[in-house]
Parts: structure tokens; sequence; C-alpha cells
């Protein structure tokens, strides 16, 4: 194998992986940020929630715009844009095109939020979370590496421990939800 020939096809794969895991990081990071914390330093999280919010998001454009060049796959510009139109895995490729639309939009929105209201803002940023897992799915579905060992420990070492802090938050959420007074109670 000449790794000329398949640059472009490495390339999108290692790129696909390092979003992966910086978004897997990221999310992690932005669960720290939320969490009513004692002595945390939250400008030094944002900062670094932004840096790999960013660098994410340049990944999962190089990830689809190197197969561009892949003369094997050869997607063209409507395979890596338009979700579930290309022949590759189409429902699992058009999931990772929709979760890179969605983390782009929602990861964008923190430049606009000042627009858009910072609680509306937050309510929105929320998504990212779906996003992130839809991206997940998009992975296991159509990554030619998805089950082998080495790639599965090496993105479990970064999903897991943004899922864990994630069911936390949703698990304290709902737990600690205002219960609303039943029917039977009003009168």
């Amino acid at each position: 194998m000449i790794a000329g020939e398949h640059l472009f096809w490495i390339t999108s794969r290692a790129a696909g992986g390092a979003a992966l895991i910086l978004a897997s990081a990221g999310v992690a990071v932005g669960l720290m940020m939320g969490a009513e914390r004692k002595g945390a330093n939250k400008r030094d999280l944002r900062a670094i929630h932004e840096a790999l919010s960013l660098t994410t998001l340049a990944m999962v454009a190089l990830h689809g715009l190197a197969l561009l060049g892949d003369a094997y796959l050869n997607p063209g510009l409507t395979g890596i844009a338009i979700p579930f139109v290309g022949f590759y895995r189409p429902v699992w490729t058009g999931f990772g095109i929709v979760a890179g639309y969605g983390l782009a939009a929602l990861g964008l929105t923190y430049y606009m939020r000042d627009r858009i209201g910072p609680a509306r803002w937050r309510r929105l940023h929320r998504f990212v979370a779906a996003f992130w897992v839809l991206a997940i799915v998009h992975t296991i579905g159509s990554g030619t590496d998805a089950l082998q060992f080495w790639f599965l420990l090496a993105a479990g070492l970064a999903v897991v421990p943004a899922a864990l802090l994630l069911g936390i938050r949703w698990l304290d959420r709902w737990w600690n939800a205002p219960v609303a007074p039943r029917v039977a109670d009003r009168a």
C-alpha cells in the first residue's frame, strides 16, 4: 500500500478520530463549567472549552473535505454536504453530516449569545450533547476502525468520561426537578 494513494482517506480518518476525541473533551469541559463548584476557575475552563470546540469544528471540516480528494470513495460535494444521499453507508454518514452541522451551528452561537440572550443561548447550547451523541453513532456505524480494539480503547478513554458527566448532569436535573402538585392535592 502506497500512502500517497490513500492520503486523503487516511487524513479523513485521522481528522474524524481527532474530532471525536476533541468533541468529547469539549463536552466534558463544558459540563464542568456548568457544574456549581466552588474554587473553579471558570474563565480558564471557558478558554479551554472554546479552543477545544473550535479545533473540533476544524477537524470535522477536514474530515469531510479530505474525502473530496479520495479517488476510491469519491463522494463529491453532495456526498459530504447533504445528509443521507451518499452511497457509502448513507444513514450512518448522514448522521455524521447532521451532527457536524448541529455542532457547528450550536457551537458558533457562542459568538452571538448577546443577541440571542444568555438564557436562551444556554437552553440552545444544551442540544450540543445530542449532536455529540449523534457523532458517536456516526463513528460506530460508518467508521472503518470502529470495532477495532485499539480504536474502541482510544475513543472510550475520551467518550466515557464525558458520557458519565453528561449522565450525572441529566440524573441530577431529573432527581432535583420540582414536582408539580397532583390534581387531587389541589382540590
